[in-house]
């Protein structure tokens, strides 16, 4: 059973000192042990936290505070901030050493053991007390497994009604999000287990008040802008672009919430100690808030490590230590971002884990092994009969395939495959030329990613170089600036160049975005991807047949009109078979017409083929805007390769998933896809590199059937093998495991060789027909020689 630890800090100030009373108990239980000491006076330890809290503002981070700004890091201000944090956390301890401290120091030492579970609760009413890092306090760090709250000086318990276990209801509010991405929180909190997420997006008042009112939470969750008042004691949240609201305007809601059940509020918005506070006097059991303005990824980090690791059952203290400690990866760039999370407690609730939420229970320690149960009778199961069971089994299984339904994990199982080949290296034949965040920043002002001025300078760099093919995929539906003249001869004149265009959506009516003006049609390319319907790319569109209406009138994709410009001066001119299908040197991509439900015929025309990732973590050499316009790097390794320039700023949210991830914080870029497009084209036709192949339906029904048939066969046989009868279990489980190995080791080597084989299926139909033989076919130990079957 955890500990208990609560410090009371009475009423005082920082130039008199605080009474500090101690009290250490088990969970759920009186404390055993009260001891009083006193903080002496510490006016100095107030005016070291102002100079942190002055420092760290300095720093220009882009946070969800109320007024978002597109600011990047002061990196002049890092090292007053990291200097200021250290002189804090040397002030608190030394305060915490003080001789009239001792008595609660030694107290703690000689009560808790490092390896106990502690819960510590720090209670008072002072703000400014509150607000230091009470986490860096050396007896904290010494024990591994505790964690501090904040608290109230006054509070009282609300008996919620008895709720029903099931999932954990969760009402997540995503507020106005400028500046901001408050959907990567929302894709973490759809991936939790036994949840029931509901979502209001820029809600208004009257919404999120009947939301509340209507339905039992669980949690509520907000992720947006958020700050708290001057005076510390009162906070705003910012559920609209126009409309903010304290805790105050939805005090009603709050407590019918509380009243029925809610556990947990979670703001991962900035500065929330005044949220806090007003939900404190409600007598919320818990909350986890941000003392001061956090950066955007910090939140989103926070939120992922906490998620995970309380939903796998660590308690809700342990699980706020574990992800605000791995906040540290991040203080390279965020200075003190583990500073940020902190819990606010109500001392008469106790927390809650997700297990005991929604009614799991963990395994038992032991399992009683002496309960005997009958065995059911079996009839016996003749050659035909074992025949036909596993025909039936591989015919229902190809029909859900036909259907779609085994399409989601078949997808999974593809993409799981490409992740395990061998590294194949970056492609020598490509450089990227990226756009970060900071390089936008840093560029001169201007429309776009990209200014003209640095679009102008990257292109007079390159062109000393000689690039076979410069792909700049990044739209430009707007016309040079008359000022700047060279620009606009340079796109028209440079015949290297290919510049993008979106083409035209008529679901929804998008005429599509238009290529730059200056640049001719034959050196224009769409930026276009086909997605699945998991939202992954995995397919490569080479042509179209574009809308009449649409402003990308190119029928070429991006990826085709750089690697034709490549191939031609490789003396390979590109061509077309009497099918329609592209054919270049003695590669023929051949179109794409069906796959497990998920891939159709254009509608529009064109062709598609499966885009065969190159597996490498860096598909080509990369180097920075900045780099290039400051001279930093040799563009010579330009000469005779495709330069291709893209964002990967993470501000654009041109990130995609793929088959390597399709989290918040997997997805690739947007210009690394196209790299792997043009890269799959050329690898094809000068490396012999394989493109993705995969069957016909009837072959793919044959496969399936076969090794259905395989595990029903292997099942029977084992089963009704007298020299096998004493082991059956052990044999069928290494039989059926081995076999499954080697369905799993032909279909990976055959992938890598370029062949998309049904594994997922094919599987499944071994291991379900393994199972209904086994469930229907007696253990023998006795053959009938006349009638070739064992009786039973």
């Amino acid at each position: 059973m955890g500990k208990l630890v609560v410090l009371k800090l009475g009423e005082g100030r920082f130039d008199q000192g605080f009474p500090v009373t101690l009290q250490i108990g088990e969970e759920g239980d009186r404390p055993f042990v009260e001891v009083n000491g006193k903080l002496p006076p510490a006016p100095e330890l107030l005016q070291n936290y102002s100079r942190w809290q002055y420092s760290y503002h300095r720093l220009g981070l882009r946070s969800r505070l109320e007024a978002p700004a597109a600011q990047v890091t002061n990196v002049a201000f890092v090292g007053d901030c990291r200097d200021a944090a250290q002189e804090l956390r040397n002030r608190l301890n030394t305060w915490l050493q003080a001789e009239t401290f001792r008595p609660i120091r030694e107290k703690w030492l000689e009560q808790l053991s490092p390896n106990d579970e502690i819960r510590v609760i720090l209670q008072g009413a002072d703000l400014p007390l509150q607000r230091l890092p009470w986490h860096l306090w050396d007896l904290l760090e010494r024990y591994t497994k505790a964690e501090l709250a904040l608290s109230a000086p006054i509070y009282q318990r609300i008996s919620p009604p008895p709720v029903p276990r099931g999932k954990i209801r969760i009402l997540a509010i995503l507020g106005n999000s400028a500046g901001i991405d408050v959907q990567a929180d929302r894709a973490l909190l759809e991936q939790l287990p036994d949840a029931d997420v509901s979502f209001l997006v820029e809600p208004d008042r009257q919404d999120l008040t009947d939301r509340l009112w209507e339905r039992r939470w669980d949690i509520l969750f907000f992720a947006g802008h958020s700050a708290s008042q001057p005076n510390g004691e009162t906070g705003q949240i910012y559920i609209n672009p126009t409309d903010s609201l304290s805790i105050g305007e939805l005090r009603y809601a709050l407590k019918k919430a509380m009243e029925r059940g809610l556990k947990l509020a979670i703001f991962n918005s900035c500065d929330g100690l005044g949220l806090a506070r007003e939900l404190a006097d409600l007598q919320i059991p818990q909350m986890i808030v941000m003392r001061e303005p956090v950066p955007d990824r910090v939140a989103q980090r926070f939120l992922q490590y906490f998620l995970a690791t309380f939903s796998r059952g660590k308690s809700l203290y342990l699980a706020v230590r574990e992800a605000r400690e791995r906040l540290q990866g991040l203080e390279d760039q965020f200075p003190c971002a583990t500073w940020l999370p902190v819990i606010c407690q109500n001392p008469a609730e106790v927390p809650f884990t997700w297990q005991a939420l929604t009614g799991q229970l963990p395994p038992p320690d032991t399992l009683i092994r002496s309960t005997i149960v009958p065995r059911p009778a079996t009839k016996k199961r003749t050659l035909p009969q074992v025949i036909a069971i596993s025909l039936a089994i591989a015919a229902s299984l190809v029909g859900l395939r036909y259907l779609g339904y085994l399409q989601p994990i078949e997808l999974a199982a593809f993409d799981r495959m490409l992740q395990l080949r061998p590294d194949e290296g970056p492609d020598p034949r490509l450089l990227l030329i990226t756009i970060s965040d900071d390089d936008i920043q840093t560029q001169e002002r201007g429309r776009g990613s990209l200014s003209e001025p640095s679009l102008e300078r990257v292109l007079e760099k390159l062109e000393p170089y000689h690039p076979r093919a410069i792909g700049l995929d990044i739209y430009r539906d707007f016309p040079v600036d008359p000022s700047h003249s060279t620009l606009a001869k340079r796109l028209q004149q440079t015949d290297s160049l290919i510049a993008v265009c979106k083409s035209s959506d008529p679901s929804t009516n998008v005429t599509g975005i238009a290529p730059p003006p200056e640049v001719p049609g034959d050196r224009v390319g769409f930026s276009d991807f086909v997605e699945d319907s998991d939202g992954t790319i995995r397919r490569q569109l080479l042509f179209i047949s574009p809308d009449p209406t649409s402003r990308c009138a190119t029928p070429y994709s991006l990826s085709s009109q750089l690697a034709f410009r490549y191939l031609v001066a490789e003396g390979m001119m590109p061509g077309f078979t009497e099918s329609g299908d592209l054919r270049m040197g003695n590669t023929t991509f051949k179109s794409l017409l069906s796959r497990t439900g998920a891939y159709q015929p254009l509608s529009a025309g064109g062709s598609q083929i499966m885009l065969n990732y190159r597996a490498t973590p860096r598909i080509a050499a990369q180097v920075s805007l900045t780099q290039v316009l400051n001279g930093q790097v040799n563009l010579a390794a330009a000469k005779d390769k495709i330069v291709l320039i893209g964002v990967t700023a993470q501000s654009t949210g041109d990130y995609w998933p793929t088959p390597f991830g399709a989290g918040p914080f997997d997805r690739m870029a947007g210009v690394s896809v196209q790299a792997h497009m043009v890269s799959q084209i050329l690898s094809a036709v000068l490396d012999r590199r394989p493109l993705l192949w995969v069957w016909n339906p009837w072959l793919d029904a044959i496969w399936i059937g076969s090794w259905t048939l395989a595990g029903g066969l292997i099942t029977w046989q084992i089963r009704t093998h007298r020299r096998l009868a004493k082991f059956s279990s052990l044999s069928l489980m290494v039989a059926i495991a081995t076999t499954c190995v080697l369905l799993y080791g032909i279909c990976f080597g055959v992938l890598i060789r370029g062949g998309w084989l049904p594994v997922v299926p094919s599987g499944l139909g071994l291991l379900i027909a393994s199972g209904s033989i086994a469930a229907f076919t007696p253990v023998q130990t006795r053959h009938d020689a006349k009638s070739g079957t064992f009786p039973a």
